[in-house]
Protein backbone atom coordinates (compact mmCIF):
# COMPACT_ATOMS: atom_id res chain seq x y z
CA UNK A 1 0.00 0.00 0.00
CA UNK A 2 1.73 3.63 -1.01
CA UNK A 3 1.85 6.18 1.55
CA UNK A 4 -1.63 7.80 -0.37
CA UNK A 5 -3.97 4.84 0.08
CA UNK A 6 -2.58 4.47 3.90
CA UNK A 7 -3.23 8.53 4.05
CA UNK A 8 -7.15 7.82 2.66
CA UNK A 9 -7.65 4.57 4.59
CA UNK A 10 -7.02 6.67 7.67
CA UNK A 11 -9.22 9.17 6.38
CA UNK A 12 -12.14 7.94 5.79
CA UNK A 13 -10.94 5.92 2.53
CA UNK A 14 -13.08 6.84 -0.53
CA UNK A 15 -13.58 3.00 -1.26
CA UNK A 16 -15.48 3.13 1.69
CA UNK A 17 -19.04 4.43 1.99
CA UNK A 18 -18.68 8.29 4.07
CA UNK A 19 -20.70 10.95 4.96
CA UNK A 20 -21.75 12.72 1.89
CA UNK A 21 -21.80 15.31 4.29
CA UNK A 22 -18.25 15.64 5.07
CA UNK A 23 -15.03 16.86 3.21
CA UNK A 24 -13.06 15.03 0.37
CA UNK A 25 -11.10 12.18 2.20
CA UNK A 26 -8.06 12.79 -0.43
CA UNK A 27 -8.24 16.21 0.90
CA UNK A 28 -8.48 15.24 4.68
CA UNK A 29 -5.84 12.71 4.05
CA UNK A 30 -3.33 15.41 2.16
CA UNK A 31 -4.42 18.94 4.88
CA UNK A 32 -1.13 18.57 6.43
CA UNK A 33 -0.06 20.11 2.44
CA UNK A 34 -2.08 23.38 3.83
CA UNK A 35 -0.79 23.16 7.68
CA UNK A 36 2.89 22.85 6.91
CA UNK A 37 5.03 26.18 7.69
CA UNK A 38 6.35 25.33 4.04
CA UNK A 39 2.92 26.61 2.76
CA UNK A 40 1.82 30.61 2.04
CA UNK A 41 -1.33 31.78 0.65
CA UNK A 42 -5.07 31.84 0.40
CA UNK A 43 -6.84 28.73 -0.52
CA UNK A 44 -9.00 28.88 -3.55
CA UNK A 45 -12.07 26.49 -3.69
CA UNK A 46 -13.47 26.25 -6.98
CA UNK A 47 -17.33 25.35 -7.86
CA UNK A 48 -17.10 25.00 -4.14
CA UNK A 49 -21.00 24.22 -3.88
CA UNK A 50 -21.71 23.82 -0.34
CA UNK A 51 -17.92 24.78 0.94
CA UNK A 52 -17.68 21.73 2.81
CA UNK A 53 -13.83 21.45 1.28
CA UNK A 54 -12.83 25.00 2.22
CA UNK A 55 -14.51 25.10 5.06
CA UNK A 56 -12.67 22.06 6.84
CA UNK A 57 -9.24 24.25 5.60
CA UNK A 58 -10.04 26.82 7.61
CA UNK A 59 -11.51 25.15 10.86
CA UNK A 60 -7.38 24.43 10.69
CA UNK A 61 -6.14 27.80 10.76
CA UNK A 62 -6.06 28.19 6.41
CA UNK A 63 -7.04 31.38 4.66
CA UNK A 64 -10.14 30.25 2.40
CA UNK A 65 -11.87 31.90 -0.56
CA UNK A 66 -14.68 29.82 -1.31
CA UNK A 67 -16.04 30.51 -5.28
CA UNK A 68 -18.95 29.54 -6.86
CA UNK A 69 -21.88 30.80 -9.88
CA UNK A 70 -24.38 30.08 -7.54
CA UNK A 71 -25.31 32.61 -4.91
CA UNK A 72 -27.76 29.95 -3.41
CA UNK A 73 -24.65 27.43 -2.40
CA UNK A 74 -22.48 30.10 -1.61
CA UNK A 75 -25.51 31.22 1.06
CA UNK A 76 -25.28 27.83 2.50
CA UNK A 77 -21.56 27.65 2.36
CA UNK A 78 -21.71 31.09 4.47
CA UNK A 79 -23.96 29.29 7.16
CA UNK A 80 -21.95 25.90 7.06
CA UNK A 81 -19.40 28.45 7.96
CA UNK A 82 -20.95 30.61 10.14
CA UNK A 83 -21.89 27.07 12.68
CA UNK A 84 -18.50 25.86 11.72
CA UNK A 85 -16.90 29.63 13.74
CA UNK A 86 -14.61 30.17 10.98
CA UNK A 87 -14.43 33.25 8.78
CA UNK A 88 -13.93 32.45 5.30
CA UNK A 89 -14.01 34.65 2.11
CA UNK A 90 -16.92 34.37 -0.43
CA UNK A 91 -16.66 35.14 -3.73
CA UNK A 92 -20.03 34.89 -6.21
CA UNK A 93 -18.43 34.09 -9.92
CA UNK A 94 -19.47 32.83 -13.28
CA UNK A 95 -15.47 30.92 -13.55
CA UNK A 96 -16.92 29.92 -17.43
CA UNK A 97 -17.62 33.52 -19.36
CA UNK A 98 -15.99 32.87 -22.65
CA UNK A 99 -12.75 34.75 -23.53
CA UNK A 100 -12.23 35.72 -20.18
CA UNK A 101 -9.61 34.88 -17.37
CA UNK A 102 -12.17 35.04 -14.17
CA UNK A 103 -8.55 34.90 -11.76
CA UNK A 104 -6.87 37.83 -13.93
CA UNK A 105 -4.73 39.58 -11.36
CA UNK A 106 -5.08 36.57 -8.56
CA UNK A 107 -2.99 34.49 -6.78
CA UNK A 108 -3.36 31.87 -4.59
CA UNK A 109 -0.96 29.29 -2.06
CA UNK A 110 -3.52 26.60 -3.28
CA UNK A 111 -6.52 25.82 -5.37
CA UNK A 112 -9.03 23.26 -4.94
CA UNK A 113 -11.31 21.31 -7.49
CA UNK A 114 -13.45 18.58 -6.97
CA UNK A 115 -16.20 17.34 -9.39
CA UNK A 116 -15.63 20.30 -11.80
CA UNK A 117 -14.47 20.71 -15.10
CA UNK A 118 -14.42 23.53 -17.53
CA UNK A 119 -10.95 23.26 -19.76
CA UNK A 120 -10.86 26.51 -20.63
CA UNK A 121 -10.17 27.55 -16.77
CA UNK A 122 -6.79 24.81 -16.71
CA UNK A 123 -4.81 27.92 -17.77
CA UNK A 124 -5.74 30.58 -15.73
CA UNK A 125 -5.74 27.75 -12.18
CA UNK A 126 -2.15 27.28 -13.68
CA UNK A 127 -1.45 31.20 -13.83
CA UNK A 128 -3.05 31.92 -10.67
CA UNK A 129 -1.45 29.36 -8.09
CA UNK A 130 1.90 30.73 -6.58
CA UNK A 131 4.94 29.07 -7.10
CA UNK A 132 5.44 26.45 -4.56
CA UNK A 133 1.52 25.76 -4.49
CA UNK A 134 -0.56 22.95 -3.91
CA UNK A 135 -3.45 21.84 -6.60
CA UNK A 136 -5.46 18.84 -5.63
CA UNK A 137 -8.17 18.02 -8.42
CA UNK A 138 -10.61 15.56 -9.18
CA UNK A 139 -13.31 15.03 -10.66
CA UNK A 140 -14.94 12.64 -13.59
CA UNK A 141 -13.61 10.39 -16.42
CA UNK A 142 -14.87 9.32 -19.69
CA UNK A 143 -15.65 6.00 -17.66
CA UNK A 144 -18.46 7.64 -15.60
CA UNK A 145 -20.63 7.48 -19.00
CA UNK A 146 -20.92 3.95 -18.22
CA UNK A 147 -22.17 4.23 -14.79
CA UNK A 148 -24.30 7.14 -14.29
CA UNK A 149 -24.34 11.31 -14.78
CA UNK A 150 -22.45 13.16 -15.92
CA UNK A 151 -22.40 11.89 -19.07
CA UNK A 152 -21.35 15.86 -20.78
CA UNK A 153 -18.43 15.15 -23.19
CA UNK A 154 -17.53 18.23 -21.60
CA UNK A 155 -17.38 17.27 -18.20
CA UNK A 156 -15.32 14.09 -18.72
CA UNK A 157 -11.82 13.98 -18.31
CA UNK A 158 -10.25 11.87 -21.06
CA UNK A 159 -7.44 9.11 -20.28
CA UNK A 160 -4.28 10.87 -18.70
CA UNK A 161 -5.78 14.43 -19.44
CA UNK A 162 -5.61 15.72 -15.95
CA UNK A 163 -2.28 14.08 -15.23
CA UNK A 164 -1.21 15.59 -18.69
CA UNK A 165 -1.75 19.11 -17.78
CA UNK A 166 0.47 19.36 -14.69
CA UNK A 167 2.93 16.48 -15.07
CA UNK A 168 5.52 19.26 -15.34
CA UNK A 169 4.91 20.05 -11.75
CA UNK A 170 5.57 17.76 -8.64
CA UNK A 171 2.92 15.55 -8.63
CA UNK A 172 2.35 14.19 -5.34
CA UNK A 173 -0.23 11.70 -5.90
CA UNK A 174 -1.92 10.67 -8.90
CA UNK A 175 -4.41 7.99 -9.81
CA UNK A 176 -7.70 7.23 -12.46
CA UNK A 177 -10.07 4.06 -11.89
CA UNK A 178 -13.04 3.50 -10.09
CA UNK A 179 -13.96 4.37 -6.78
CA UNK A 180 -17.37 2.16 -5.01
CA UNK A 181 -20.00 3.00 -2.65
CA UNK A 182 -21.70 4.10 -5.26
CA UNK A 183 -19.45 3.41 -8.28
CA UNK A 184 -17.88 6.55 -10.02
CA UNK A 185 -15.23 6.86 -12.41
CA UNK A 186 -12.70 9.62 -11.04
CA UNK A 187 -9.10 10.86 -11.80
CA UNK A 188 -6.95 12.43 -8.99
CA UNK A 189 -4.41 14.99 -8.70
CA UNK A 190 -2.22 16.36 -6.44
CA UNK A 191 0.25 18.39 -6.99
CA UNK A 192 2.80 21.30 -6.02
CA UNK A 193 3.90 23.86 -8.96
CA UNK A 194 7.73 24.01 -9.70
CA UNK A 195 8.17 27.48 -11.34
CA UNK A 196 6.22 30.65 -12.33
CA UNK A 197 4.97 29.36 -15.40
CA UNK A 198 4.91 31.62 -18.40
CA UNK A 199 2.26 33.59 -19.73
Amino acid sequence: MNATSERLRAAGDPVMPRDPGSPHPLLIAHADLFTSERFHGRVLDVACGDGRNGIFLARLGVQVTLCDVSKGMLEKARRSAAEAGVDVEFWEVDLEKAGENPLDGQHYGGILVFRYLHRPLIPCLRKSLLEGGILIYSTFTTAQRLLGRPRNPDHLLNPGELLGWFEDWEVIHSWEGIRPDPDRAMAEIICRKRTIDAP
